[in-house]
């Protein structure tokens, strides 16, 4: 049973350290609440509203935010007070309920804490999913968490059942479900598979929390058991960053699942419902301090007490509440629908078609072709202090297919009227390029928009004096599309602002620079990139070779590797796939030495210049023949510091051991 004694004077000392970050990804957050008087947070720019009103969204994301940051001076005593926080809006009340999150969003606001310097990013929603299988970007945000060594504390799910959610259920990401105050799995907490490795039970009964607009009241789900899990990895960051250690929040992932103590289990119930145990504090803090920690880390100070007899006086003077539970009916996984019933319901509310928050609800994660209401993001007041004081304008350079939105169907049926439609036809692609290509203007009326396969992604919006200029270019672009002359384009840019789209789904607007705008197709960009090899440099490799082999790397960066272009690292990446040539000195040498492409990683350069920001974009290559023979590293680096990224210095290679 976890317990905080929060009259300890030691947990006073030990209300978190200001150097770490919280990131909640939530309802807005009303930080005119009387807990938060004195709390460091810094509201980030989403495609949500940051607007508090009364509704569900708002009432989840200020209880969430206060059982952390709540000062100890308020009704609410938070589990890390001191720790900085980082606001970030993903969860929005909607027409019909709760307005739904895409995976892509919630890719969007992970790599949004990550820059903004977060070191836990605490999730107190997620989707209902057969298995652990999320969307390529959302796969790629929590991968750029453990390359940045930020932990995903996310919640288990309510439905009672042998299933998972996302992100919970992702490699790297901390699970929580909830136990009541004797220590006994809750009934509606999930116990899937992949739980029972990276899941531990921590408090979810009766948690004392923040109401918008003033008051407080005691919630149950696993949305409340989370941020208490949140909190307490950030006091053991502080702890490490107190014994001149560098905080390594994995390593406090590894000592909490080591450190677990087993739950009070009814004779009779299925053992997995305790998932790998209980939250144990005072074992993960003696892993950390004494070095007893079993894969990695080396990590004294007053231990924090745990008693279970004082549980009402541990995390927040705990008050008997109702559990509120949210029926997921036919929850959209993979645009499948699955009938699942939350277990323990008193008062259920619909929500169809949508991945579940929590309050005993879990908070609405849904598959990006879902439609989503339109919100208009706030801007960011203040920042959280760990990375300067202003953020600049957000660069990006994306990859996808070109496409068009009306944004309203206002706007469609008066493009409908307008154009000269011969009978027995829609309005279509052919169509409206033909009135275009009369009435180029008319380019300015329509939302042009950036998808990754069916999803769009971004939406492009050309200004400045030059914005026809792009306009045209983008007619082109959409043009040869259609025509099959063209598959990809590429949309170097600022973010401005977003755009709602006629689905109802909300995207972020590019602010193109129409110089570094290209397109192409993968067999043409392979053929001008393959050298003569009748020369006599490259006369022992063919032509089809390298062709092979460019092929696959292109196809690996458009599926594998695909991403939303916003990162350092993701820009880097891009910009190689749009500069083949660069690629292909690597596929030559790769070719004559028979070797096979393993994985491509990007990583910060030791070799830059002044006021520059360098990437090295890393291939490791593999022996086809015998792969107990060296393999082979290709590095060439990457500046991503402008909007147009250029590649500098030379290729660099050498062999590694199998």
């Amino acid at each position: 049973m976890l317990e905080i004694d929060i009259n300890n004077s030691a947990y006073e000392k030990f209300g978190g350290d200001p150097s770490i970050c919280i990131a909640v990804l939530d309802g807005p957050v009303d930080q005119s609440h009387p807990c938060f008087n004195g709390a460091n947070l810094t509201l980030l720019p989403t495609l949500v509203s940051g607007v508090v009103d009364r509704g569900f969204a708002s009432q989840h994301g200020t209880h969430v935010a206060s059982v952390i940051f709540g000062q100890h001076s308020s009704p609410v005593r938070g589990i890390a007070p001191n720790c900085r926080g980082l606001i970030v809006p993903v969860f929005a009340d909607g027409k019909e309920g709760l307005a739904p999150c895409s995976q892509v969003d919630l890719a969007r606001a992970i790599t949004q804490a990550v820059e903004r310097g977060a070191n836990v990013i605490n999730i107190s929603g997620g989707q209902l999913a057969a298995s652990a299988e999320p969307d390529r970007l959302l796969a790629n945000a929590v991968r750029l968490c453990q390359e940045n060594n930020v932990l995903i504390v996310a919640a288990a799910g309510n439905d009672g059942c042998d299933c998972l959610h996302i992100p919970a259920a992702l490699e790297s990401v901390l699970a929580v479900g909830a136990m009541d105050a004797q220590g006994n799995p809750i009934g509606f907490s999930n116990w899937g598979e992949a739980y029972q490795n990276q899941g531990i039970l921590a408090l979810g009964e009766n948690i004392l929390g923040a109401v918008p607009g003033g008051g407080t009241a005691a919630k149950t789900g696993t949305s409340f058991a989370t941020p208490i899990v949140s909190g307490i990895v950030a006091l053991l960051l502080g702890i490490q960053l107190q014994r001149g250690e560098k905080p390594n929040p994995h390593a406090i992932r590894d000592a909490i699942l080591q450190s677990t103590l087993p739950c009070n289990q009814p004779k009779g119930s299925d053992s997995r419902r305790c998932l790998v145990g209980t939250l144990n504090i005072s074992g993960a803090y003696n892993l950390i301090t004494k070095g007893e920690l079993k894969p990695m880390t080396n990590h004294k100070l007053e231990e924090i007490s745990m008693q279970s007899s004082e549980a009402d006086n541990a995390i927040a003077q705990l008050q008997p509440s109702e559990v509120i539970e949210f029926d997921l009916s036919q929850p959209v996984i993979n645009s499948a629908a699955i009938d699942v019933q939350p277990a323990e319901a008193n008062g259920a509310i619909s929500i169809p078609n949508v991945m579940s928050i929590g309050e005993n609800p879990m908070m609405v994660i849904q598959t990006s072709n879902t439609k989503v209401p339109s919100i208009t993001p706030s801007g960011a007041d203040g920042d959280c202090g760990c990375k300067g004081n202003s953020s600049p304008p957000q660069i990006v350079y994306a990859l996808g297919q070109l496409g068009i939105d009306f944004g309203t169907e206002s706007r469609r049926d008066s493009f409908i009227q307008a154009i000269p439609v011969p009978d027995n036809e829609t309005l279509n692609n052919t169509i409206m390029l033909n009135y275009l290509a009369q009435n180029p203007w008319e380019a300015q009326s329509l939302i042009w928009t950036l998808h990754l396969d069916a999803t769009p992604i971004y939406a492009i919006v050309p200004v400045g004096p030059y914005a026809n200029v792009t306009y045209d270019q983008l007619r082109e672009f959409w043009a040869d599309i259609n025509t099959g002359r063209i598959e990809r384009v590429s949309i170097p840019g600022h973010i401005g602002g977003s755009i709602r789209l006629m689905s109802g789904q909300t995207v972020p607007a590019i602010i193109p620079q129409v110089r570094g705008m290209d397109s192409w197709t993968t067999p043409a960009l392979i053929n001008l990139s393959t050298p003569d090899t009748s020369t006599a440099s490259q006369e022992d490799v063919t032509a089809d070779e390298i062709r092979l082999k460019l092929e696959e790397y292109l196809v690996r960066i458009y599926y594998d590797y695909r991403n939303l272009g916003v990162t350092p690292q993701e820009r880097a990446l891009n910009f190689s796939a749009t500069n083949a040539f660069q690629v292909t000195e690597v596929m030559v040498d790769a070719a004559r030495r028979n070797l096979g492409l393993q994985n491509i990683t990007v990583e910060k350069s030791p070799i830059c210049r002044p006021d520059a920001d360098c990437y090295d974009v890393k291939l490791q290559f593999f022996n086809l023949q015998d792969n107990r023979s060296s393999g082979r590293i290709y590095r060439f680096t990457v500046d991503v510091s402008e909007v147009i990224p250029v590649t500098i210095g030379r290729l660099r290679s050498w062999s590694i051991a199998s």
